[in-house]
């Protein structure tokens, strides 16, 4: 009998994967804090005898090379991939032993990049799952803008081919086990529900349904923003990663906090964004560690600039730490914990600011205050309606675009009250008067609010 453990690595919506027998088993895609997957195979009580790649990633750094350094796995790689270290490249039609009869096969499916590899295990030569990367999606595909801006259209085009591979060449039971499409932005579109199967996806997938160029056009028609860390990620791991280190940062007291802001540094508070509002230090930047830290500060900071993280306790700052290293934010410049009180020198007062709902925003707008509205969410978000007067700044632009904001107090809402939290703490640390509002994007028209639906 063979078994498949997922791995969900949340923050960054991805999935890694360890799959094989009753003493050996192949890991799928690994994040780069590798314990993720030494646990899961300690307690199945196997072998980590292979580690594969589907393609070199773009939205993390992997821990495929240290793992399988560490475990003396055979690393499978792409053949196309071009990589720096030594590894098995892999073809389509190559076969790996994982355990007895537990087999993987690779099989070509370029698209979301020109070398991307699919994994078929078969156990007795039969299909038993399919491991697809980046390539066919639950109900969508991995996007093929990544690489290079002229090969985007032919990858689309490639990523139509590769799905209608794998439906021609798999039975409709066979289970899908993407590593993109749970909130990584290397998704097209985001997945909805959380399994599938080839012939699940043969129903309701754009790649299945539509023909090649109806598909390639909207598919291009779709894609979003990429996050600016994603530039970074596919040097770092063709290159080959460093091991993550997660030893304690230093501890920084108020003066040096003082000191970090002052210079130009990124000082980062971990709290929520309720305790935020209630009292920070002035100038820190607020990301909150539960919401999708790692995507938005690796997206927000400029690559290499010194960070240093408050937090509230030990734990949330090492959770944070883990999840800053797996997108390459490594080693904090320093760190601190408890809360504003810990954190300002002596006669330092915390600043605050206002959280409102949608509600709140029309009555000031009635009231005839002297009201900015700013929209953080996202292009393809505003497009499907917006409240009507608004400034639209997407929140990865706000640090760089404050002078534009127009004059008056900034209410800011993005879909739900994170984003908008990071965009009121950047406007904060600029010395606007801001309102966060904290509040679902669905309720400003039940306010009152007049929202324009393009």
């Amino acid at each position: 009998m063979f078994f498949v453990d997922t791995v969900e690595i949340q923050g960054l919506g991805n999935r890694s994967y360890l799959a094989g027998g009753r003493s050996a088993a192949v890991v799928v895609d690994p994040p780069r804090d590798i314990d993720r997957m030494l646990v899961p195979a300690a307690r199945r009580g196997v072998r980590i005898a292979l580690v594969a790649e589907t393609h070199v990633h773009n939205d993390y750094v992997t821990g495929g090379l240290e793992l399988a350094r560490l475990t003396g796995a055979e690393y499978l790689v792409p053949a196309d991939a071009h990589v720096s270290y030594p590894r098995t490249p892999v073809a389509d039609g190559d076969t790996a032993e994982v355990d007895g009869g537990l087999a993987l096969r690779a099989l070509a499916t370029p698209g979301h990049t020109p070398h991307h590899t699919s994994y078929v295990l078969e156990e007795d030569g039969r299909a038993v799952a399919v491991f697809t990367g980046g390539s066919l999606l639950i109900g969508t595909v991995g996007r093929p803008d990544l690489v290079e801006p002229r090969m985007t259209r032919e990858l689309a085009r490639a990523q139509h081919a590769s799905a209608r591979r794998l439906a021609g060449e798999l039975d409709d039971e066979v289970p899908v086990m993407p590593t993109h499409g749970f909130g990584s932005f290397c998704s097209s579109t985001q997945a909805e529900g959380d399994s599938t199967t080839i012939g699940k996806e043969r129903a309701v997938n754009d790649a299945l349904v539509k023909d090649a160029d109806a598909f390639v056009a909207d598919l291009l028609a779709g894609l979003d923003d990429i996050p600016a860390y994603y530039a970074h990620m596919g040097p770092v791991n063709s290159a080959g990663p460093a091991p993550i280190d997660l030893t304690p940062p230093r501890r920084a007291d108020a003066g040096e906090i003082a000191a970090r802001l002052a210079a130009g540094e990124w000082v980062v508070d971990l709290r929520s964004r309720v305790a935020f509002a209630e009292g920070h230090v002035a100038g820190a930047f607020n990301f909150e560690a539960d919401g999708k830290l790692a995507t938005y500060l690796a997206w927000l900071v400029p690559w290499g600039k010194p960070v240093t993280l408050l937090a509230e306790n030990s734990g949330q700052l090492a959770r944070a730490q883990r999840e800053l290293a797996r997108v390459g934010v490594d080693r904090p410049a320093a760190v601190a914990t408890g809360g504003p009180a810990d954190w300002l020198g002596a006669g330092a007062r915390p600043r605050t600011f206002p959280r409102a709902d949608f509600a709140g925003l029309a009555g000031a707008r009635e009231r005839g205050e002297d009201v900015v509205v700013l929209d953080v969410r996202r292009d393809s978000e505003r497009a499907n309606g917006y409240v009507d007067g608004s400034v639209h700044i997407p929140v990865h632009q706000v640090h760089g675009r404050v002078a534009e904001v127009p004059g008056g107090t900034v209410w800011v809402h993005c879909a739900s009250g994170m984003r908008a939290a990071i965009a009121a703490s950047m406007l904060d640390a600029a010395g606007r008067e801001v309102v966060a509002v904290d509040d679902a994007f669905d309720e400003a028209e039940r306010a009152g609010l007049t929202v324009v639906r393009p």
